[in-house]
């Protein structure tokens, strides 16, 4: 398999995990955490990548595999995910992923039940299809009450809506959006932009650069990036699919509707033609007996509505 590109594709597994899933990059997570998990919040200066793979407390409990779980200085816990198609029960999957670091807080013993402080995250490439007429791209969910008001904050839910992300280079004005711009386009760039010169992304470019690869790493994104454009083209193909049968349904339930409304306006107008025709045959017939009767022409005249020279053509039959 030939590759391209000369920057990985982060929304493939492999990407991810080696951008940010690894200790020799793990300055790239947590700046990519500080600036667009958590802007409005504390800063972490340091985290430490936890095991992944969370098995429930008993055997018929099913185990959940994060992309990427890690531990913030002061206990806070991210779960990272990059989301490459759109799966039934999406939101339901994200709730049920948050609650394994908040049973593996729970100590032995005497305990508060206090918590720490729990973010899951999701990089989408794909869309909401609630919010498609929307083009947010961050959104934050915490539990609120019924006046929405927060009713805890420990408990985090981001996600991050790509193809709504639509700023050009030009336009990029804080490290968020570069963040967002750099995840975005990395596989389709051929240098670093010149908005992207800050010390971070610096590294960010080294570590994306697949001629520094060794062998392995190559093998294993090839694959990756493989399976990643199979599943882009098997959606891709199915979306389209389902346009033209929406297209096609849209067309033969037009036709239908175009040949009901057709016949219906035709009874309308038939309805209509049939009876102004009744009444001006009426009136005509009004008017050739009141001629035979030899009634005034003005009488006549008001009595149906005719014309003289309507009348004058009766006279004359």
């Amino acid at each position: 398999m030939s590759i391209k590109e000369k920057y990985v594709n982060p929304f493939t597994d492999f990407g991810f995990k080696k951008l940010f899933g690894t200790e020799l990059n793990k300055d790239l997570l947590i700046d990519f955490l500080n600036q667009v998990v958590l802007p409005n919040r504390h800063k972490i200066a340091e985290l430490s990548y936890a095991k992944n793979e969370q098995i429930g407390n008993t055997e018929i409990d099913r185990k959940a595999i994060f992309d990427l779980y890690c531990v913030g200085t002061n206990g806070e816990r991210f779960i990272v995910e990059m989301q490459k198609a759109k799966q039934n029960y999406f939101k339901d999957r994200s709730i049920f992923y948050s609650s394994f670091p908040i049973q593996e807080q729970a100590k032995r013993g005497d305990w508060d039940f206090k918590l720490s402080e729990i973010y899951t995250v999701g990089i989408l490439d794909f869309v909401f299809t609630e919010d498609s007429n929307e083009k947010e791209v961050r959104h934050e969910v915490q539990l609120k009450d019924q006046n929405c008001r927060v009713f805890y904050d420990k408990l985090t839910f981001i996600y991050l809506e790509m193809p709504h992300f639509t700023k050009t280079e030009e336009e990029l004005e804080t490290t968020y959006d570069k963040w967002l711009y750099v995840l975005k386009h990395l596989p389709y760039l051929d240098n670093r932009p010149k908005a992207l010169q800050e010390k971070i992304f610096t590294r960010l470019f080294e570590a994306a650069e697949i001629a520094k690869f060794t062998p392995d790493e190559r093998d294993s994104y090839e694959a990756s990036l493989k399976y990643y454009r199979d599943l882009k083209n098997v959606i891709d193909t199915a979306i389209a699919e389902g346009e033209l049968r929406g297209e096609l349904k849209g067309k033969t339930e037009g036709r239908m509707i175009g040949l009901i409304e057709g016949k219906k306006k035709g009874l309308i107008e038939g309805k209509i033609e049939g009876k102004i025709e009744g009444k001006i045959e009426g009136k005509i017939e009004i008017a050739r007996n009141a001629i035979a009767e030899n009634i005034p022409m003005d009488i006549i005249i008001r009595l149906t509505g005719l014309t003289v020279e309507e009348l004058e053509k009766l006279k004359n039959e």
